[in-house]
C-alpha cells in the first residue's frame, strides 16, 4: 500500500503549528528575528513538556506578522499536505496571531490566506479558534470576529490552547455566538486532561466534534455517550504519543474507541513539532494496528460527513473516498 497516495481528509491542523521549520527559519532571517532556542542543531523545533511546546509554538509565531506572511504560510502548508495525499483539510486559525484581535486586520489576513487556499489543489476550510489560556473575555472577541466573517472559507469555530486553564463553561458565551452565526463547533478536550474534560465540554459548549478526546476511553459511560450522540473525535495519534499521553501507538485507544462505536478521524495536529505527517500516521495505523484500506476509506468518509463544508463539496469528495 502506498500510504502517501491514499486520498485523505484532515480535520485537525493548526496552520501556525504546521509551519515547516525551514519556512520559519527563512522568514526569521528575512526579518532579522532572533530564533535562538526555538530550533535544535538539526533545525527541528525544540520542546519537552506541553508548556514548553506552547512556548516554542508562540515564539515561532513571532515572525508571522503580516497578511503576506500568512498567505505564504498557507501555500507552504497546503503544498506539504498535498504531497501526503490530503484532498480536503480544515485549518485552525488563531485571530490572536492574525492581526492581534483587530477585525479590520483579521479581514486582511483572511483575504491573503483565502487567495493562497484557492490557488491550491487541496480543498480548504477555515476554523478560527480562541486560545483557552488567554481566557474567556479574549475568546468572546475571537468569536465575534469569527461570526462577523462567517461564510466563504470560514465555516467553523473552535478552541485550542492549554485545556487545564479555566472551565469549559467559561467559554459558553463565545460558542453560543459562533453557533448563532451558523459556524460548526469543535473544541480541544480530553488530551492532556482526562475524560471529565470531554464531558464538561460536551455539556457546556455542545460541539459536534471534539479535538482529540482520546482520554474518553477512561470513562465507559462517556464512550457510550459519544457513540450514541455521534460526536466525532479528531484523533491525532502522533501528537498524543509525542506529548506523552500514550506511550506508543499500540497503547493508543483509537481502535478501541472506533470498535466501541465512536466516530474517529485521523489528523496530525502540529506535524513538524511532533515529527509526523499524514503518510506516517496511515503507515503506523496499518503496520502497527493492522488497519486496512477499508478502514482508511471509512475514516475518510466519516471525516467528510463531519466536515464543516457545503453539501456539494461533501458529495464530491465522498465519491472520491467511496471509489478509492
Amino acid at each position: 500500500m502506498n500510504f502517501s497516495e491514499i486520498p485523505k481528509t484532515e480535520l485537525h491542523l493548526h496552520l501556525e503549528g504546521a509551519a515547516p521549520p525551514a519556512f520559519i527559519r527563512r522568514l526569521a532571517q528575512e526579518k532579522g528575528v532572533n530564533m535562538d532556542g526555538v530550533f535544535d542543531e538539526n533545525g527541528a523545533y525544540v520542546w519537552t513538556t506541553f508548556v514548553e511546546f506552547l512556548a516554542t509554538y508562540e515564539r515561532a509565531c513571532e515572525v508571522l506578522k503580516s497578511p503576506e506572511d500568512f498567505g505564504r504560510l498557507m501555500a507552504a502548508v497546503l503544498q506539504e499536505q498535498a504531497s501526503h495525499g490530503v484532498v480536503y483539510t480544515e485549518h485552525f486559525l488563531a485571530p490572536d496571531f492574525c492581526g492581534g484581535g483587530d477585525l479590520v486586520a483579521w479581514k486582511e489576513y483572511l483575504a491573503a490566506m483565502t487567495e493562497a487556499a484557492e490557488a491550491s489543489p487541496v480543498e480548504v476550510r477555515f476554523i478560527p479558534t480562541c486560545v483557552r489560556h488567554m481566557g474567556p473575555e479574549q475568546a468572546k472577541i475571537t468569536a465575534r470576529m469569527s461570526a462577523e466573517t462567517a461564510g466563504g472559507l470560514v465555516t467553523g469555530f473552535g478552541m485550542g490552547g492549554d485545556e487545564s486553564q479555566f472551565a469549559a463553561a467559561d467559554f459558553a458565551y463565545a460558542f453560543d455566538m459562533a453557533r448563532e452565526a451558523g459556524l460548526g463547533l469543535t473544541s480541544h478536550a480530553g488530551e492532556v486532561e482526562g475524560a471529565d474534560s470531554v464531558l464538561d465540554t460536551l455539556d457546556a459548549l455542545r460541539p459536534s466534534r471534539i479535538g482529540h478526546g482520546v482520554r474518553s476511553i477512561e470513562d465507559p459511560a462517556l464512550v457510550e455517550r459519544l457513540a450514541a450522540e455521534a460526536v466525532v473525535l479528531e484523533v491525532c495519534p502522533g501528537s498524543n504519543i509525542s506529548l506523552g499521553v500514550f506511550a506508543d501507538l499500540k497503547a493508543h485507544p483509537i481502535t478501541a474507541l472506533r470498535d466501541s462505536g465512536v466516530i474517529v478521524t485521523v489528523s496530525t495536529d502540529d506535524p513538524p513539532y511532533f515529527h509526523t505527517d499524514m503518510t506516517a500516521e496511515y503507515r503506523g495505523l496499518s503496520e502497527q494496528l493492522g488497519w486496512t484500506q477499508a478502514d482508511f476509506d471509512a475514516i475518510n468518509q466519516a471525516a467528510m460527513k463531519a466536515a464543516f463544508c457545503d453539501e456539494v463539496t461533501r458529495a464530491k469528495l465522498l465519491a472520491t473516498f467511496n471509489g478509492a
